[in-house]
């Protein structure tokens, strides 16, 4: 059945997505805190506000201000947002932040991209633990999701596994808000069997993908041992763990997000990704959504997200 969303809903649908994505970043984020346990989550012991956004939301919120203004991926207009919002305190990896300076300083995107990592360019899990709300955005369309996440993924990563890891997380949101407007919880095989189809069967990521579906039902540690936990920090280690998570809790975000923290690894982006594609379902406020204290625990967005 086609349908259409007016530009209100694709951006209440972004905005919850981000809201999921950033409560996730930010709550994981202070997993790496000394002292700090896994276990503090699972009885209920949150962590003492401000919870600190990283670089996962700030990117995040560059791609739904470009939404929000033109309703699609300019790679120009979005590649200049990364490089000037660029705070590199918040957690940017070295490889990022040389891509943006290079960019902020005039080099082409396309030229900054291909030449990370000796010419093969980028293949980290950057360009997927953004995405997430471009997805919910394109809810009406898994094409249009795939088509828009590779040119929001192309600005900083020129490898496919990085491409790949941005559409396989975008498809995985836009059914999940398209689920979401229908009423209907997907079953978990059926939605990565979606994820799969949009996906290159040549990369890492797709494989990642059927192992993911493969593994429902197994225990989270199986999961780990077999699709990684971002410690990595690739698209190929980190992807197919985020939707194995999602798929399982697409309607219980509280889980879903101390699942990624009781597995490790790069527990801010692994909970950024998840709570993207899970929010985008759950929405924000309503039983198994991101809980309103814990969004009130997060620190606030930059003012200019809109």
């Amino acid at each position: 059945m086609t349908f259409t969303l007016y530009p209100d809903t694709r951006l209440a649908l972004a905005r919850d997505s981000l809201a999921g994505l950033s409560v996730g970043d930010a709550l994981g984020s202070q997993f790496f805190v000394p002292g700090r346990q896994p276990a503090d989550l699972a009885a209920d012991r949150l962590p003492p506000p401000p919870w600190q956004w990283t670089d996962d939301t700030e990117m995040a919120c560059s791609v739904v201000a470009a939404l929000a203004e033109a309703g699609r991926i300019d790679r120009d207009v979005l590649a200049l947002a990364f490089a000037e919002r660029c705070e590199p305190y918040r957690g940017y990896g070295p490889g990022a932040v040389r891509i943006l300076r290079l960019i902020r300083t005039g080099t082409p995107w396309p030229v900054a991209a291909a030449a990370a990592f000796d010419g093969q360019g980028s293949c980290g899990n950057g360009a997927a633990m953004r995405v997430g709300p471009l997805g919910a955005w394109f809810a009406d369309s898994t094409s249009r999701a795939a088509a828009q996440a590779r040119a929001s993924a192309e600005v900083t990563h020129a490898h496919p596994e990085g491409v790949a890891g941005a559409v396989a997380v975008a498809v995985a949101a836009a059914r999940a808000a398209r689920a979401r407007l229908d009423g209907d919880r997907p079953d978990p095989a059926r939605l990565l069997a979606g994820v799969a189809a949009a996906l290159d069967p040549a990369t890492e990521v797709y494989r990642g993908v059927r192992d993911a579906a493969r593994l429902l039902g197994r225990p989270l540690a199986e999961a780990v041992e077999t699709l990684g936990n971002g410690s990595r920090v690739t698209a190929q280690d980190t992807v197919a763990f985020t939707l194995w998570v999602a798929a399982t809790y697409l309607d219980d975000y509280p889980v879903a997000i101390r699942s990624c923290v009781e597995a490790g690894g790069d527990v801010d982006t692994t909970a950024a990704i998840v709570g993207s594609v899970v929010a985008a379902y759950t929405g924000v406020g309503t039983p198994g959504g991101v809980p309103t204290d814990w969004l009130a625990a997060r620190e606030p967005l930059p003012d200019w997200v809109g």
